[in-house]
C-alpha cells in the first residue's frame, strides 16, 4: 500500500498560483485533448532536424550523404558488396549505389500493405541493424539513417536489384509518391541505389548544394577503412571549384590505414622510419582493430579514429585504449632496458607529436548523440588496448635501435615539459583572485608545485579547523560545501555551470578534460579529506569520480590521495590514542592497562576536532596516514565499467550491482 506523504517532511504545500491572463496561452478550461498534437511518420524529423543530424547547416546536410554511404559500407564490411559508386550530378542529385544484397522488397510481416523497402524509408527505427544476425557490426546502428535522409530530401529515388528483378520507388519529403514498382528482369546487376536531393525547405535555397571537395574526401577516407571495397567517384565538372578534385576517380587501398597515414605524412621528417601498424581480426568482425601510428617532429600531433567506419572526431573509449597501450608498452620496454628516466612520461608525451589512425569494429556500439561523434562503448578500451599492446611490445623488442631512438625522443619531450613547469612559477595570489569565492581557498606561501599540498575538505566548519591545523608554507585548504556534482551523469552544461567544480578547477590550475595540462598543476599532492562516515565516503566517491573523468592525469601521475581521519578518541588519564574504525578501537581497548576508566569519544565530523587534534592525526606528514588513489593497468576497462555502473545515469545498473554484491555486505556484518 502506498504511503501518504509525511506532512512534517514536506511541510505545508503552497497554493497553486493563479494563471495570468495572456493572449498567447489558453486557460484551463480551453486547454483540452484537442490541443495535444501527435506527429506521425517522419514529421518529427522535419520539425526538429537538429535532433537527428545536428542542425541544418552545411555540415549537417553532408551528414545525409554519410548516412547513405554508411549503409553501403555496412554491406561491404559484411562481405556482400565489393564496390560503391558515388555520383553527384549537375541537377543537384547525389546517388550512392552498391552491389550488395539490395534492400528487401517483399511485403513486411507487420505492415502487410507495405514493402520492406517502404518501411525502411518511411518509419524511424526500422532496419536490419537491430538484429545482430543481419549485420555483425554496422555503422547505421540506430535504424534512423536512411529514413532521416528521406524525410529531409525534396525527392528520393530508390532502386533495388534482387533476384534478377529491378524494383523502384520514389518519395517526396518523406512520403511515398506511389507503391513500389517491379520494372522487370535485369541481368548482371544487384544491390541498392539511393538517389536524393536535399530539401530547400529545410536547408534553405542556397544550402542544398553539396561541396564536391567534402564529398570526395569523405568517400576517399571510407575506402581506407576497409581494404576489400572499391569506391568509384563521379562528379559533374561544372560543380567542381577546387582544381585538386577530379571529376572521376577510383579509391581502393588494400594497405588500409597504413596507406592512409603514409600519404598524410608525405614530406614530413619522422623520428623513426617505420610506421607502427597492424590489424587484429576477429571472427564475424566483432572486436576487430586496425591501427597505424608514426612519430614526427616540429608539428602538432593528430588522431583520426573510426568505429564501424563511422568517423569519431571527438574520440572516445577506443582512443583511450590506444593511448594506454602505447604508454604502458613504452614504460615496460624502458624497465627492461634499465632506463629510469622513462618514469616521468605521460600519454600526452607519447602522442603530442604523433600521427595516429585507429579503426575498430564492435557489435552494437554506443555513441554520444545521433551524429555519433564520440564512442562511448566501455568495452572498446579493453579491446583496443589488448590488441595494440601485444603487437607494440613485440615491435619494440624486435626493433631495438628504433625503439631506443623513439623512447629517448619521447623522454626528451617529457623532460622539456617538466622544465617548463619548473620554470613557470605560478603566482598563487593571482590564482586566488580568479576564484569566484576568494575567501574559500586558504593558499600556501610556497610558489613551486614540489612538496605543496591541497586539502579538499567537507564544509566550512572542517575547513576552519584545517586552516588552523595546516602548515601555511606548503599546505593549502579548499572547503567545499556539501556534495559536489556527480560528473558521471551530468551533461556539459551542468558541469560548466557548477560553481564548486569551477572553484576546484581554478584552485588546481591545470584545466580539465581535453584542456588538462600536467605542467600547470599547482600542487604535488591533492588530498581529499572528508568525515569518517557514510556521507564522507559518498563525497570522496564523487570527488574521485570527478578526477577520474575530468582529470585522469592527476591519478595517473600519483597526485591524488585520501586522508584517513580517526573515528574514535580513547583517553585514559594523560594518555590519548585515536582509532580509524571500530576494529581498531576494540584492538586499542584491549591493550589499555587497569589504571582507570577508558573514555571513548566518537567524532561526528572533522569540524568537531580541535585544530591540534586534526593536525596530529590527519595533516602532519610525520604521523598521518594517506591512501594514494591509483588505476591498475590491467584493470582499466573494469574500472571504467564499475564507475559507469555505480556513478552513471542508469539506476538499474546500480541496482544490479548492489543486488549482486549484497551478500558480501551482509557477511561483513553491516546493516543494509
Amino acid at each position: 500500500m502506498a504511503k501518504k506523504p509525511d506532512d512534517n517532511l514536506f511541510g505545508e504545500l503552497p497554493a497553486a498560483p493563479k494563471p495570468k491572463a495572456s493572449a498567447k496561452s489558453k486557460g484551463e478550461e480551453s486547454y483540452t485533448a484537442a490541443d495535444i498534437e501527435v506527429l506521425e511518420g517522419l514529421e518529427p524529423v522535419r520539425r526538429r532536424p537538429g535532433m537527428y543530424i545536428g542542425g541544418t547547416d552545411e555540415k549537417a546536410m553532408h551528414h545525409l550523404f554519410a548516412e547513405v554511404l554508411d549503409n553501403s559500407m555496412d554491406e561491404a564490411v559484411a562481405g556482400h558488396a565489393t564496390w560503391i559508386d558515388v555520383n553527384y550530378t549537375a541537377d543537384g542529385y547525389l546517388a550512392v549505389t552498391d552491389n550488395g544484397r539490395g534492400m528487401p522488397v517483399d511485403p513486411h510481416p507487420k505492415f502487410k500493405d507495405k514493402s520492406a523497402l517502404e518501411v525502411i524509408m518511411t518509419i524511424l527505427h526500422a532496419g536490419g541493424k537491430f538484429d545482430s544476425g543481419a549485420y555483425e557490426t554496422s555503422g547505421g546502428l540506430h535504424g534512423v539513417g536512411v529514413s532521416v535522409v528521406n524525410a529531409l530530401s525534396e525527392h528520393v529515388i530508390v532502386e533495388v536489384a534482387r533476384g534478377q528483378q529491378l524494383y523502384r520507388q520514389e518519395f517526396a519529403r518523406g512520403k511515398p509518391m506511389g507503391p513500389i514498382q517491379n520494372l522487370g528482369k535485369v541481368s548482371g546487376r544487384r544491390g541498392t541505389m539511393v538517389k536524393f536531393k536535399p530539401d530547400a525547405q529545410i536547408f534553405g535555397k542556397n544550402g542544398t548544394w553539396f561541396s564536391p571537395s567534402r564529398l570526395y574526401k569523405m568517400s576517399r577516407s571510407k575506402s581506407y577503412l576497409f581494404g576489400g571495397v572499391e569506391i568509384r567517384w563521379h562528379c559533374d565538372p561544372s560543380l567542381i571549384r577546387d582544381k585538386d578534385i577530379p571529376a572521376e576517380a577510383v579509391f581502393h587501398f588494400p594497405g588500409g590505414l597504413k596507406d592512409f597515414l603514409e600519404e598524410r605524412l608525405d614530406g614530413m621528417t619522422r623520428v623513426v622510419d617505420d610506421i607502427f601498424s597492424g590489424k587484429v581480426e576477429k571472427e564475424g568482425g566483432h572486436g576487430t582493430v586496425e591501427w597505424a601510428v608514426a612519430w614526427f617532429g616540429g608539428d602538432d600531433g593528430f588522431m583520426s579514429s573510426y568505429c564501424n567506419t563511422i568517423p569519431t572526431p571527438d574520440g572516445g573509449t577506443h582512443e583511450t585504449g590506444l593511448r594506454y597501450a602505447l604508454l604502458r608498452s613504452l614504460k615496460d620496454y624502458a624497465d627492461l632496458a634499465g632506463n629510469k628516466r622513462a618514469g616521468a612520461i605521460t600519454a600526452d608525451d607519447v602522442m603530442v607529436q604523433s600521427g595516429a589512425m585507429l579503426s575498430v569494429f564492435v557489435r552494437e556500439p554506443e555513441f554520444q548523440g545521433q551524429t555519433k561523434d564520440k564512442l562511448a562503448t566501455i568495452e572498446a578500451t579493453r579491446i583496443v588496448e589488448t590488441a595494440v599492446r601485444d603487437h607494440f611490445d613485440h615491435w619494440l623488442t624486435g626493433h631495438p635501435a628504433q625503439a631506443d631512438k623513439l623512447l629517448g625522443w619521447i623522454i626528451e619531450r617529457a623532460e622539456e615539459r617538466l622544465r617548463r613547469r619548473q620554470e613557470k612559477e605560478v603566482g598563487r595570489k593571482t590564482a586566488v583572485r580568479k576564484l569566484r569565492l576568494p575567501g574559500k581557498l586558504a593558499d600556501c606561501s610556497a610558489t613551486m608545485q614540489e612538496g605543496s599540498e591541497l586539502f579538499i575538505v567537507e564544509g566550512d566548519s572542517a575547513g576552519g579547523s584545517a586552516k588552523q591545523a595546516r602548515n601555511r608554507i606548503n599546505q593549502a585548504v579548499l572547503p567545499l560545501r556539501g556534495k559536489i556534482l556527480n560528473v558521471a551523469s551530468a551533461g556539459k552544461d551542468k558541469l560548466s555551470a557548477n560553481q564548486q567544480i569551477g572553484d576546484l578547477v581554478q584552485a588546481i590550475g591545470a584545466g580539465m578534460g581535453t584542456s588538462y595540462r600536467e605542467e600547470d598543476l599547482r600542487y604535488d599532492k591533492i588530498i581529499i579529506m572528508t568525515d569518517a562516515d557514510v556521507d564522507g565516503a559518498h563525497i570522496a566517491s564523487l570527488l574521485m569520480t570527478f578526477f577520474y573523468r575530468q582529470m585522469p592525469g592527476v591519478i595517473e601521475q600519483g597526485h591524488l590521495y585520501l586522508a584517513v581521519p580517526p573515528l574514535y578518541r580513547l583517553t585514559q588519564g594523560g594518555k590519548t590514542v585515536y582509532a580509524k574504525d571500530e576494529a581498531q578501537r576494540d584492538e586499542l581497548l584491549a591493550n589499555f592497562g587497569g589504571r582507570g576508566k577508558v573514555e571513548v569519544g566518537r567524532f561526528k565530523g572533522l569540524g568537531e576536532m580541535m585544530a591540534a587534534q586534526l593536525k596530529e592525526t590527519t595533516m602532519d606528514p610525520a604521523k598521518r596516514i594517506l591512501l594514494r588513489v591509483t588505476m591498475e593497468d590491467a584493470q582499466a576497462a573494469l574500472t571504467a565499467k564499475t564507475v559507469e555502473q555505480l556513478m552513471g545515469n542508469k539506476p538499474e545498473e546500480r541496482f544490479n550491482f548492489i543486488t549482486a554484491n549484497a551478500e558480501f555486505v551482509e557477511e561483513a556484518g553491516l546493516d543494509i
